[in-house]
């Protein structure tokens, strides 16, 4: 072979070579769940994005107040780089869940709602105020509706969502790894059946490969203790999504210590739960790493609150921030708080 041939040949191999090693050091997308627990004032609204590329937004914080809380969420859809969200689930029916659903369709497309089925809290004010406004919404057909009942997996891609409660309704057997008896019932009151929306919580709890999470709206402690007594139906889990923005009517000591969960996430407002009881059976909770807090909470007080980098509003500030869980699948995950910036790692276990 000619010089000028052989050297020819050498250089395109060459060429290959480095092509072929660019090519697999290129970054890899990362197969990660990201969850934004957006702040609406004690209200609830948690925006999942899966690796799929789907959404699942959890209710829609409250009417009014100028979009307060539809902006929030769009700002936090933008910076997952969604323009529509898949899947919206309201919880119930009462305002600081589904008040915000006018205001949430007028500022990004919504492709499907997810509820319990009619509302039946006849309270002549603001629950059926909100609920014929959400009827008139998808009245209009831009969005679907699915009314979910207990055990059903919800359609979207990339996470299992199966639904632990709705319209009063519990799963009837335990989900799978679950349904060890509960020693924690032993002794433990009774509570009275809620009559309320509240009892009526469209439930989920979702798995990300190793990772659990549960999130049921604002379901009542009777309705938590059918969940885990005389056995634990839901078995042990990684975050637990504080039901009921960490007011006394949930979170009940029974349910929370069955729960043995590593990070509580609670979407209180100053002002409006984070009841002090709640606080210290959180905090005390078998399992538990540590409890975030959307806001400092007043009625507890700084003996009772986490501490200060755990909560994104701190005492005497209020501005709109939250905090972000990313997820890996072998069930490791980090919070970020978005006022410090600062990150906390939960390795697998």
């Amino acid at each position: 072979m000619k010089a000028w041939l052989r050297s020819s040949v050498v250089m395109v191999a060459g060429l290959v070579a480095c092509v072929t090693v660019f090519a697999q050091s290129k970054p890899v997308k990362l197969d990660k769940l990201r969850i934004f627990f957006i702040d609406v004032e004690g209200g609830q609204s948690t925006l999942f994005v899966t690796p799929a590329g789907e959404s699942l937004l959890v209710d829609t914080g409250w009417p009014e107040n100028n979009g307060r809380d539809a902006d929030r969420i769009v700002a936090a859809a933008k910076k997952a780089g969604l323009s529509k969200i898949d899947y919206v689930l309201i919880t119930h029916y009462h305002a600081d869940h589904a008040g915000g659903i006018p205001q949430l369709v007028a500022r990004i497309p919504v492709g499907t709602f997810l509820d319990h089925g009619p509302n039946t809290e006849f309270d002549k004010g603001i629950t059926e105020k909100d609920y014929a406004l959400y009827q008139a919404e998808l009245a209009k057909g831009k969005s679907k509706v699915i009314h979910e009942t207990p055990g059903n997996v919800l359609p979207i891609k990339g996470m299992t969502a199966t639904v632990i409660s709705s319209d009063g309704k519990l799963i009837d057997k335990p989900l799978p790894g679950a349904g060890e008896a509960n020693s924690y019932c032993d002794g433990a009151a009774v509570p009275a059946a809620d009559q309320t929306e509240n009892s009526r919580s469209l439930g989920i709890e979702i798995n990300f490969g190793k990772l659990k999470l549960l999130d049921l709206g604002d379901l009542t402690r009777d309705k938590e203790r059918e969940l885990v007594c005389p056995v634990n139906k839901l078995g042990h889990i990684d975050v637990y999504i504080v039901s009921h923005h960490g007011w006394e009517q949930s979170s009940s000591k029974v349910f929370v210590d069955a729960l043995h969960a590593r990070a509580a996430i609670m979407d209180n407002g100053a002002k409006k739960g984070g009841s002090t009881p709640v606080l210290q059976t959180i905090k005390s909770a078998p399992g538990l790493e540590t409890l975030w807090q959307i806001h400092f909470s007043d009625e507890g007080g700084p003996a009772n609150n986490t501490a200060a980098e755990f909560i994104a509003n701190p005492q005497g500030t209020d501005a709109g921030l939250g905090l972000e869980l990313v997820a890996s699948k072998d069930g490791s995950f980090d919070v970020t708080n978005a006022r410090t910036h600062v990150t906390k790692h939960y390795a697998a276990k």
